[in-house]
Formats: C-alpha cells, sequence, structure tokens
C-alpha cells in the first residue's frame, strides 16, 4: 500500500514536471503599467483596465497587464516618464506638462482655444507623434497612445461671469502652457498634479482649479467648490495632453505575437476610445455638481470672445519660443489645425 501511494506520488510528480513548461509558457510576459490617478477615475477604470483586458484576450493569456495606481510604485507624477524610459515601470501613462519644456512641440495642442472636438483634437495628436514625434520628442520611448480630455472648465470659491472676475483667484493648472494663460487672464496660476487638488483647496493654498468634468468625481472636487465656469461655442478654453508609452527595450524585446497585440489596440484606436470615453465621462461629472445645486456659468458668446483676446498673448509667446528652437511656430499652428479639421474638428 504504501509502495503504491510513493508511486502515485512519483507519476503526480512527473506528471506535474511534464506540464511545468506549458504552464509556464501560457504566460510568457507580465507588464507593469503605472499612473497617478486613483482606480475608480475614469482614465484607470474605463480606459487603461478595458484596454488591457484587450491586450490580454488577443495574447490568449501570454501576457499580463499589472496596474499600479495612484502611484503605487513610488515617486510623484513628473517622475513617470522617466519611469518609462528608466524601465522602473513598463508602461506609463501621464500628462505631458508635467515634465514642462521636455515636449515643446507636444503643447502646441494646448493652447488657448486650438482644441474644438476632443476627439478630433485627439487624433490630430496621435497624427502628428505618429509622423513626427514619435522619431522626434518621443525617440527614447514607444508611444502607445496619445489623447486629449474634454473642455477645461473653471471651478472655484467665487463666480466667474467675466474676464476681470479672473484677477485675484489662485488658481491650479495641470501645465506651462496653461498656466501661462491663467496668469495672461489674471489669476495666479499654481502649478500641481491633480491628485494634489483636495488638499491644497482644503488648505487655501488655491482658489480654484482647471479641469474637465470628467474628472472632478475622483476628487470630489464639487464638495470643495461651488462655482463653475463653461466657456460656449466651437472651441474649448483650453485641454491637456495625455500620453501612454512603454519603455522602448521593453517593446522591442517582445515576442512578435504581443507586440502585434499590443499594436492592435494601441495609437489612433486607443486615441480615438480613450478620448471619448473621458468626453462622455464629463456628462455624470457635471450632474453631481448639479444635483449639489453649485453655480454653473456658462459664459456668453461675447464673454468667450473677450477671453480668447486676452488669451493671445500667450500663444503670440509660445510661437515666439518655438522660433527661438528652431521650430516654425506659426507653421505648427496651422499644421495642428489643419489635422484637427481633418479629423472632423
Amino acid at each position: 500500500m504504501k509502495r503504491r501511494n510513493i508511486l502515485k506520488t512519483v507519476a503526480a510528480a512527473a506528471f506535474a514536471a511534464g506540464l511545468a513548461p506549458s504552464l509556464a509558457s501560457a504566460q510568457e510576459v507580465t507588464l507593469r503599467l503605472h499612473q497617478f490617478l486613483p482606480p475608480p477615475a475614469t482614465v484607470p477604470k474605463h480606459i487603461l483596465k478595458p484596454w488591457a483586458q484587450r491586450v490580454e484576450a488577443a495574447t490568449g493569456g501570454k501576457l499580463k497587464i499589472e496596474h499600479y495606481d495612484a502611484m503605487s510604485l513610488g515617486g510623484r507624477p513628473p517622475a513617470l516618464m522617466d519611469q518609462a524610459i528608466d524601465g522602473v515601470a513598463d508602461i506609463v501613462m501621464t500628462v505631458v506638462g508635467y515634465t514642462p519644456g521636455r515636449f515643446p512641440k507636444t503643447e502646441v495642442f494646448e493652447l488657448p482655444f486650438m482644441m474644438t472636438s476632443p476627439v478630433a483634437t485627439s487624433k490630430a495628436f496621435q497624427e502628428m507623434v505618429e509622423t513626427d514625434l514619435q522619431d522626434g520628442e518621443y525617440k527614447d520611448v514607444k508611444v502607445l497612445g496619445a489623447w486629449v480630455h474634454g473642455p477645461g472648465v473653471i471651478h472655484a470659491n467665487r463666480p466667474v461671469t467675466k474676464v476681470e472676475d479672473m484677477s485675484g483667484l489662485k488658481l491650479r493648472g495641470p501645465t506651462r502652457v496653461i498656466n501661462d494663460m491663467l496668469k495672461e487672464l489674471g489669476a495666479t496660476p499654481v502649478g500641481m498634479p491633480l491628485p494634489a487638488i483636495p488638499e491644497a483647496l482644503s488648505k487655501g493654498v488655491v482658489s480654484g482649479t482647471v479641469i474637465p468634468w470628467e474628472v472632478t468625481p475622483a476628487i470630489k472636487l464639487s464638495e470643495l467648490v461651488d462655482n463653475h465656469t463653461e466657456f460656449t461655442g466651437d472651441e474649448a478654453l483650453y485641454t491637456a495632453t495625455i500620453i501612454m508609452v512603454m519603455n522602448k527595450a521593453k517593446y522591442d524585446s517582445l515576442p512578435a505575437d504581443i507586440r502585434a497585440a499590443i499594436d492592435a489596440e494601441s495609437g489612433l484606436k486607443l486615441s480615438e476610445f480613450a478620448s471619448q470615453i473621458m468626453w462622455d465621462k464629463d456628462v455624470p461629472g457635471r450632474a453631481i455638481a448639479e444635483k449639489a445645486g453649485n453655480n454653473i456659468v456658462q459664459l456668453s458668446a461675447e464673454e468667450v470672445a473677450r477671453f480668447k483676446t486676452a488669451s493671445q498673448p500667450v500663444i503670440d509667446r509660445w510661437v515666439a519660443e518655438m522660433d527661438a528652437k528652431g521650430v516654425d511656430g506659426k507653421a505648427l499652428i496651422a499644421e495642428a489645425k489643419a489635422l484637427i479639421k481633418k479629423h472632423g474638428g
């Protein structure tokens, strides 16, 4: 009896050993995706995780993508791009402007009143990545997707109904260009990543912020301020550029079939998917403010035109800066506008 049990144990071990190679090969690669937003936020919950699931399914289980939300791999949001370059993370999602000045051509899409449709602008951004920026500004990483969020809204502790109401406001801004715009409009810009907004508001470090409606539920913004200003018309006050990139060496080292699965779900497909989701999620974000009884100001066309005129020096300065870098700033603006129009904006 004992001999039979020993034989069964040996057989089981041999059987397990024989299966080991096939079990190991079922999952050949694990990638770590790092980003700054909390898990319930729109981007991780409705964009990054569904994207990863589609890629994993396409590989038949050979690929596993692990999600590290809210900077759980360490560091602060401005470090994300370097984490991808250095291999601290395999994939990162970040706001491009969190590293000011490093990706100057990308800033063209953040200029005041540049964006029309978020989807058209995102596809324009992605096309510029594929035709220019991947081999230029982003040569140290593999770009998986580039997009922008929906129309930027001013959220503050007092109403903004005209340009003059910006004076004296301390407003958090996400990027260099957007902060320059806030300053030109009369506000005092305070640069900080999005996760820092609630504490900054509660401590009085800022009196408001500019972000799209979509992300307001993740930081419970409608409980922290009760005035929100929207811009009517075809052009938004601003948007911010968002990018998902991968460590270049890691991407190049992947088996061809896994690389193909990632490629199939990335690029223009990811750009369109991500921007549409973020735009759609503006609606429930706004609804929370409405339900709370907050004051939502919709500027008239005449007042929007005044904001646009007041913002023009930001564009002029940016053009001069680009010219100093050897880039034709006006031509780049014209190219960005033509690409947005091409994609339906």
